[in-house]
């Protein structure tokens, strides 16, 4: 029976999580590196744990409880917790178990001082550390003490912090498992923490020591400031020594207590410089072992470090891979295409299939990689002034990265390269170096559309007969004719003429007229915006139910996605469901963070569609769509009159007027079109998708998978070659999903290295007021308003007059545009979809605002400042 519930610390290793946890796994493969020393001890296993657990009375009933609390509510969550962890420790350890864990201490030599300390199966994973959530006890003296605190440790899975933890994460209570590790005491000279990549800038080549006098507890608990070290290749590079005025020490007959510091030796570093490099070294050699940076507790006695735990440090940005040892820099593609979520591995294999540069996955999101685009005098001055007027803290951020004279050598100038950074070449922004000028003819516009809805209707005709390994060829060879699609020349031309007519005109009427974003109004109601006409046509459907009250209650109780079958049994409710169905035969492809496949459509979950729908029917009168469209129409115009008139009065006013209306003329031509490639890429996509989810069911009807979207979680080519086998590998399956699970948490940097450093550019600006949220103007005006914090569309409900505050806003949100006064977002750029769309209906925009989703309250008051580029909340 020792077997079965205690294990020696050598006897376990990483692959033993479900037996030891995490603690007690990471200690055992700890015990095995050459060098490194861990406290003798041994590990109480989960199956004493599960035998404890099926004496709680009513526990099943009690989990149930515990599932079902919102991980909000603290009180109840504070409640029943403390019921569980009470039934636990009231439950006598059995005989054989107890004469177990006695056993396992004589062969330590007792009598003697332990730490009892809990390890619970979903503690120090690679997708989250579960650190401090669970309970440890330090100089727990004596056989019947430590049998009493492993019971503590028990019970410690259901303390309120790690109960809370566990919902946030979507783990279920009843599949994690408490077991308990028992080793020696260290009395330490000092203790503290290694972190073997930099926790804050996430620079993989740079260890940070945190070190405090005495035992580790007097930092965790925050008693003391350590002092604090940094290494970089070998070398402390910086060190900030704290006036430590207190330590936690032993006690003799148990337990701990906080003591003063001799006053002589409070600002004398807890280690020397030697020592310091000495234990980074150890933890290099950790880090080697586990793959992965780490988060070290250490002890220092008599001059050797002993380690008590390491753990992955889950807050890391993964480093995408290159296959070598040079430096590169990357630059997200999220932030372009305003989509930052996580991408499914089909969505981000399919969308790097189908891009025009090159891409690299990590952390669920893809990357450009700049570095030689950045290392030759010309690529660098046109990626900085490109990245400029998108997002200028993607270009503060590689200014950055440049300031470092050692990271990205110099090359000479090779002649034009590769596609822009960041994802815009696949929805068509221009390629290095300027495309040709071309004439501002309407018909070229008309053109470029007709060909890319031919191009979709031949994809739709042709891939109906392809099933099984025949599909995957097709759409490779799909893919190709997509690329070519985008990268026609005159696509390029007519997307490069918009954006810079746009920038032509707002530079040349600031330095002529004084004026801030004047294109902003020029570009009012342009014509071919398939973005801002699908916001309007759903003004439109909503003019076809308001008529109808009986829909309109309907409709706000709707719930499954099947409700417009429903529609017809109701008066209007034909002609509504009609109406939902035109529109969503014309834009059902879309959805929120459309660019990965795997999102639903809207076609697919139509009830996304109804908030907005319902919000249109409240705050818009019938014939809104029309009249909106022809008032921005009228005010281009009477813009265009008014600065075409002012120019005029200007020395040499007739050239710059001239000048001013032909760019007026071009950009009004083309600057709708900017959102079209976007719209055929989306379109084309549907399309691939519908196929593969029929291959799916096909997998699904042969038992070859469980459920038709697992395949989300395999990328293209592994799709293919189940399909081609009938194989599946489950537990890369599980694993994917865990990963996606865990990405959620992470924040994409707009730049990231390969040390693994996230780059933060800053706006670097002195002419806002004090307590102002910078960000970037993109859409002039100023507009003051309730501000609505929305992170998902479908929970949408707005009031004319309210400011959206959201992450991102790519096209699919351009229904919620028409009925709100302003917009700010924390990504962005300013020919990025929002930005245009907000340009296109008039609204105030800053986007870029650093964490605005919690900087500012759901229903504060706020003001937008769309020509000054800040936003004020107001008292």
């Amino acid at each position: 029976m020792i077997d079965q519930y205690v294990r020696d610390l050598p006897e376990v290793d990483e692959t033993q999580v479900a037996i030891v946890g995490g603690k007690g796994a990471h200690l055992g493969g700890l015990s095995r590196i050459e060098g490194v020393r861990v406290p003798a001890g041994f590990c109480v296993t989960t199956d004493a744990f599960r035998r404890i657990m099926a004496q709680v009375p009513s526990i099943d009933d009690r989990l149930d409880r515990l599932s079902r609390v919102h991980p909000d509510d603290r009180e109840s969550i504070r409640s029943l917790s403390a019921e569980i962890r009470r039934a636990i420790e009231g439950i006598a350890v059995p005989g054989d178990l107890a004469t177990a864990v006695t056993r396992s201490l004589a062969r330590l030599g007792e009598p003697a001082a332990y730490a009892v300390r809990s390890s619970a199966t979903a503690e120090d994973l690679p997708t989250a550390s579960f650190a401090g959530q669970q309970d440890t006890y330090l100089n727990v003296v004596g056989p019947a003490a430590v049998l009493r605190h492993i019971s503590r440790c028990w019970a410690s899975l259901f303390t309120e912090r790690a109960v809370t933890y566990r919902r946030r994460g979507g783990i279920d209570h009843r599949t994690v498992h408490m077991a308990v590790v028992v080793q020696r005491m260290v009395f330490p000279d000092a203790a503290g923490v290694l972190f073997t990549a930099d926790p804050v800038t996430g620079n993989r080549k740079v260890a940070t020591v945190d070190a405090g006098f005495g035992l580790g507890e007097a930092l965790v608990s925050g008693l003391v400031n350590p002092d604090v070290f940094t290494v970089r290749h070998g070398e402390v590079v910086a060190r900030s020594i704290a006036a430590k005025q207190r330590a936690v020490h032993a006690l003799p007959a148990g337990g701990t207590q906080e003591v003063a510091v001799d006053a002589r030796r409070q600002e004398q570093p807890a280690l020397t410089d030697a020592q310091v490099v000495r234990l980074v070294q150890l933890g290099r050699r950790i880090e080697a072992h586990f793959g992965r940076p780490q988060d070290i507790e250490w002890c220092l006695a008599d001059d050797g470090f002993q380690i008590v735990q390491s753990r992955p440090i889950t807050t890391l940005f993964p480093v995408p891979e290159a296959g070598d040892q040079e430096n590169h820099v990357y630059v997200s593609v999220g932030h372009q295409q305003m989509m930052t979520d996580p991408m499914r591995p089909l969505g981000s294999s399919m969308w790097q299939l189908t891009a025009m540069a090159p891409m690299h996955e990590a952390g669920g999101r893809l990357f450009v990689d700049v570095t030689r685009r950045l290392a030759s005098p010309a690529g660098r001055a046109g990626l900085l002034d490109l990245m400029g007027k998108g997002d200028p803290l993607v270009r503060d951020a590689l200014e950055t990265v440049l300031d470092r004279e050692d990271f990205v050598p110099s090359l000479p100038d090779a002649g034009p390269g590769g596609p822009p950074a960041g994802g815009a070449p696949a929805d068509g922004a221009p390629a290095d170096g300027a495309p040709a000028p071309i004439e501002t003819d309407p018909a070229i516009v008309t053109g470029l559309i007709e060909r890319s809805q031919a191009s979709v209707a031949a994809l739709e005709r042709d891939i109906r007969t392809k099933t099984g390994p025949a599909l995957f060829d097709f759409l490779l060879e799909a893919f190709e004719e997509h690329k070519r699609v985008l990268g026609d020349p005159l696509n390029l031309q007519a997307i490069m003429a918009a954006m810079e007519a746009t920038w032509w005109l707002n530079d040349k009427l600031r330095e002529w007229l004084g004026e801030k974003n004047a294109a902003d109004t020029l570009t009012l109601s342009a014509p071919d915006n398939i973005t801002s006409e699908m916001g309007l046509a759903l003004l439109d459907v909503a003019d076809v139910i308001r008529p109808h009250p009986e829909v309109v209650t309907f409709l706000q109780g709707v719930e499954g996605e099947d409700f417009l079958d429903g529609l017809a049994k109701l008066a209007g409710g034909t002609e509504a469901r009609d109406a939902i169905e035109a529109y969503l035969d014309r834009y059902g492809m879309r959805c929120v963070g459309e660019i990965d496949i795997t999102r639903p459509r809207w076609r697919e979950r139509p009830t996304t569609l109804v908030p907005a729908i319902l919000d249109n029917v409240r705050n818009f009168e019938p014939g809104a769509a029309g009249r909106r469209f022809e008032q921005g129409r009228q005010k281009a115009r009477k813009k265009e009159q008014d600065v075409l008139s002012r120019l005029r009065a200007l020395p040499d006013g007739d050239r710059k007027a001239d000048e001013a209306k032909r760019m007026i003329d071009r950009v009004r031509t083309f600057i709708g079109y900017r959102e079209y490639p976007k719209y055929g890429i989306v379109s084309r996509s549907f399309v691939y998708k519908q196929a593969l989810l029929e291959e799916a069911e096909r997998l699904v009807r042969a038992g070859v998978l469980p459920e038709q979207e697992d395949v989300f979680y395999l990328t293209f080519q592994e799709l293919h070659e189940v399909v081609r086998s009938h194989q599946v590998d489950g537990r890369l399956i599980r694993q994917r999903k865990d990963a996606f699970r865990s990405y959620h948490a992470l924040t994409p940097p707009r730049v990231l290295t390969s040390d693994g450093e996230a780059v933060t550019g800053a706006y670097r600006r002195d002419d806002v007021p004090a307590g102002a949220l910078v960000g970037l103007a993109v859409s002039a005006g100023t507009v003051e308003g309730r501000a609505r914090v929305i992170l998902d569309m479908a929970e949408a409900d707005l009031e004319a007059g309210d400011i959206l505050v959201t992450t991102f806003t790519d096209p699919s949100w351009s229904p919620l545009f028409v009925g709100i006064a302003g917009l700010v977002t924390e990504v962005g750029g300013l020919m990025t979809h929002g930005a245009v769309i907000a340009r296109e209906y008039g609204l105030p925009a800053v986007v870029g605002v650093e964490r605005a989703t919690r900087r500012i309250r759901d229903g504060q008051r706020i003001r937008v400042h769309g020509t000054g580029g800040y936003v004020e909340i107001l008292p």
